[in-house]
């Protein structure tokens, strides 16, 4: 009977293991395929950035003629012919202080007016954030002839200022941060402060604004590269080459007859430098505010 049983018992765990086994191999090869997939994902992410690079090491008949994929060695010489043509870092700073200060307006100010939305009642409350909405819907090149004219009357062209103060009125910025107080700002911790002796800007100082960093970082993603990246305006409103941002510059190496292929790559190398580093910041900032979110959740 106990050599019966041992069989028994034996027979059960093997056909146990079989189970077990297939289980464990069906989930390597879930993770194989994800993992895959992701490779391919960053690969396919990776690869215009290569091309960029590739792409500015190469003479502009190599770059005309046929598809590179090996780096050349003729980077440095379009990049003197780039500096000889423009002054692309007068052009990367005039860039970096538009897009510096322009966004900083956008966070806090968006920020400020999504609070307000969110958290206070008033009368015509809803009619004023659906005529925010409705900017939305209006493409900023209809508006340009008169806002050239506006500017003019102001005496702000040739200035930075057209370029730097819209930055404050940003309607998907407001409804962005409106949506991210609803899901995220507890009424109980503002009616803490109030009893606390806090005043309203001291409350959204102190209270609301680092609970709002996770997507301060996100709208920040979204209004760097979009204010980097700005090419009507600035063309439209700057007159001397000194002022131009990058963008502008870049654009300015084609000429009437001829295109240096090489230089404006080199160009675009440039350009894209900043924006990945300040990506790289502040996605650090968003997993480390959801994470602590989850966390304290």
């Amino acid at each position: 009977m106990k050599a019966d049983t041992s069989l028994a018992a034996k027979s059960i765990s093997l056909s146990d293991s079989k189970p077990r086994k297939e289980r464990n191999m069906k989930k390597l090869l879930v993770k194989f395929s994800v993992y895959i997939f992701l490779i391919l994902v960053a690969f396919t992410c990776l690869l215009p950035f290569y091309s960029m690079m590739v792409t500015s090491s190469h003479t502009n008949s190599e770059i005309a003629r046929k598809l590179l994929l090996l780096p050349g060695t003729e980077f440095m010489n379009n990049y003197n012919r780039l500096i000889d043509t423009v002054p692309i870092w007068r052009g990367f700073a005039n860039s970096l202080f538009i897009t510096i200060t322009s966004t900083a307006l956008n966070l806090y100010f968006s920020a400020l007016a999504g609070y307000g939305f969110s958290k206070y009642n008033y009368k015509g409350k809803n009619i004023l954030f659906l005529a925010v909405l409705g900017t939305m819907m209006i493409p900023g090149q209809l508006g340009i002839i008169g806002f050239f004219k506006l500017m003019d009357s102001f005496h702000m062209l040739n200035t930075y200022w057209p370029i730097i103060l819209p930055s404050i009125s940003n309607a998907f910025g407001i409804f962005f941060m409106k949506q991210m107080c609803d899901s995220s700002i507890p009424t109980e911790i503002l009616e803490s402060g109030r009893i606390d002796g806090c005043g309203e800007l001291k409350i959204f100082h102190r209270l609301v604004l680092p609970l709002l960093m996770p997507a301060v970082a996100t709208l920040g993603i979204f209004s760097f590269i979009g204010k980097w990246n700005d090419f009507l305006t600035p063309m439209i409103i700057l007159f001397d080459n000194e002022l131009q941002p990058l963008p502008v510059m870049i654009a300015s190496v084609k000429s009437q007859f001829s295109t240096d292929f090489g230089a404006m790559y080199v160009g675009i190398v440039i350009s894209v430098i900043p924006v990945l580093i300040f990506f790289s910041i502040v996605s650090k900032k968003i997993i480390s505010g959801v994470t602590a979110g989850a966390l304290k959740g």
